[in-house]
């Protein structure tokens, strides 16, 4: 079974952390159909995370919102998304014509999450997926908020090919993040990362770490990596509805005596910036101070460079 739903890159991740068996396991979880308890499930979602390649093939995640009811399934192989992404955001270019896209829809005051990959093609209210995966992903490392809604006045991106201090320590103060990986076929995907604060490192204005946690050994993210090292970062800002998106490329550092010196990680993550588009009040979410997870390993003070 695990030969007909992970590519090559995904296998190769779970040989490499000795997670092959864990893996054939998790595979069990995948489908084409969304279920019933899903649809209802994305129905009470306002927040949609959405990974894929701008025309320049770099990848970018970005964040669509609307009212409840806006994610909602038109039978059990389509997704329709009442929104689309704002002109000036990476993907808006990208997302006026049919592309593959990974998808995940988050409940922080849940602990719920739900992935799915597909191919987009645009309409007149935004985007319908047609879908190729779904499943849902384990809790952990979720940190627990409440939403409320706030009129939003976005700003004028700003672009650098750098971070600058203030977004440095965004990111350093950060506990979760989101990231878009594609695989060799140039399927996209979009997951969830989250820690304590601290757990994400900016050494420079153009690199980032962070530990790789204990998960369901799928290694979708990490799988992608091993064959197509081109990434896209989101930061959210919960209170504020500001975003920050990076896109660049990443690598895993596999030496587990690297990762021991970390408490948690069973793997380290390197992410090298290329470019940078920060928008101040692009959402109209706002969300309550965190509850943070149980499963947040303590942030390290450093990890290995």
């Amino acid at each position: 079974m695990a030969a007909d739903v992970y590519h090559r890159g995904e296998r190769a991740a779970q040989r490499r952390a000795g997670l092959l068996d864990q893996g054939a396991f998790s595979s069990r979880a995948v489908r084409a159909e969304i279920p019933e308890v899903a649809r209802g499930f994305l129905l009470q979602q306002p927040m949609l995370v959405l990974g894929a390649a701008d025309d320049r093939e770099r990848m970018w995640a970005t964040l669509l919102t609307g009212r409840p009811g806006f994610l909602h399934a038109e039978d059990d192989r389509t997704l329709a998304i009442d929104a689309r992404p704002a002109p000036g955001d990476p993907l808006h270019d990208r997302l006026t014509e049919p592309a593959p896209v990974g998808m995940l829809a988050v409940e922080p005051a849940r602990h719920r999450r739900m992935r799915m990959n597909g191919r987009a093609v645009p309409t007149a209210r935004g985007l319908r997926v047609d879908l190729d995966q779904v499943y849902s992903n384990c809790p952990k490392y979720i940190q627990k908020r409440q939403p409320r809604w706030e009129q939003a006045t976005p700003s004028a991106p700003r672009r650098s090919r750098a971070l600058t201090g203030d977004q440095q320590r965004w990111i350093t103060g950060a506990d979760t993040f989101f990231i878009a990986t594609a695989g060799p076929d140039g399927h996209a995907d979009a997951s969830h990362r989250g820690g304590a604060p601290g757990f994400v490192h900016a050494p420079s204005p153009t690199v980032l770490r962070w530990p790789d946690y204990a998960g369901n050994a799928m290694f979708n993210t990490l799988g992608n990596l091993e064959v197509r090292p081109r990434a896209g970062l989101l930061f959210c800002d919960w209170r504020t509805g500001g975003v920050l998106q990076l896109t660049g490329t990443a690598r895993t550092d596999w030496d587990p005596a690297r990762a021991a010196a970390v408490p948690g990680a069973e793997r380290l993550v390197e992410f090298t910036v290329t470019d940078v588009v920060e928008t101040a009040g692009a959402s109209p979410l706002r969300w309550s101070d965190p509850v943070p997870s149980r499963f947040n390993p303590p942030a390290a003070l450093d990890l290995p460079s």
